[in-house]
């Protein structure tokens, strides 16, 4: 096996006790930093290959963290009906931590075209995600036939609109056959085509 293989299996033990002192001497240092870092070098380097990512020009890695948890919404007309002022409702988000880190990171790096992410560490309050990020500019992205694809002007803030692979999770895109004809293209779509009642135009 090569080491990109053993890597792998290393992070699929997450248990392991070489793993989990590795993550949390990581985590306390990525609590030192800003919430949107570049990196030098990826954390999972077998797992950033294997979502494209490349050691040469163009391709960069950006580490951004966000909090954990459920959504917070304040109670509906300030009445929260005997329960601490400060409770609030709690609402599970559709959207993934994933695809609200990479919004969050494509926003702050609109010149760049999103790749993919993945997960790199986590403690109790916060989650770390790595974002791959592709200069569509540079003459070495725009020269590899493998990548040149996103320097389409259609490809502009992909992890907006749940292009990405995580976004494409989010949206249930992930499955075929029986039973997945309702979410495509898009749940919108598929509502308003189930929900249209159609005549025959009269000749």
């Amino acid at each position: 096996m090569g080491a990109y293989k053993y890597l792998n299996e290393l992070y699929k033990n997450k248990q392991s006790d070489a793993l989990r002192f590795l993550l949390r001497v990581r985590a306390w240092e990525y609590r030192q930093l800003p919430a949107l870092v570049r990196v030098i070098h990826p954390a999972r380097p077998e797992k950033a290959r294997r979502l494209g990512y490349k050691a040469k020009q163009g391709f960069v890695v950006y580490r951004i963290r966000v909090k954990r948890g459920m959504r917070k919404r304040p109670y509906p007309g300030g009445n929260p009906s005997g329960k601490p002022a400060s409770a609030g409702i709690h609402v599970t988000q559709k959207k993934s931590l994933q695809t609200i880190a990479e919004a969050r990171a494509g926003k702050r790096l609109g010149a760049l075209r999103l790749l993919s992410s993945y997960w790199v560490n986590q403690d109790a309050k916060y989650k770390w995600y790595e974002v791959v990020f592709v200069d569509p500019m540079h003459e070495a992205i725009r020269m590899d036939p493998s990548i040149n694809w996103i320097a389409n002007a259609k490809h502009k803030h992909r992890e907006m609109r749940g292009k990405t692979s995580a976004g494409r999770r989010s949206r249930g895109l992930t499955g075929k056959g029986y039973g997945f004809t309702k979410i495509r293209p898009s749940q919108t779509a598929a509502w308003k085509r189930y929900n249209t009642v159609k005549f025959s135009r009269k000749r």
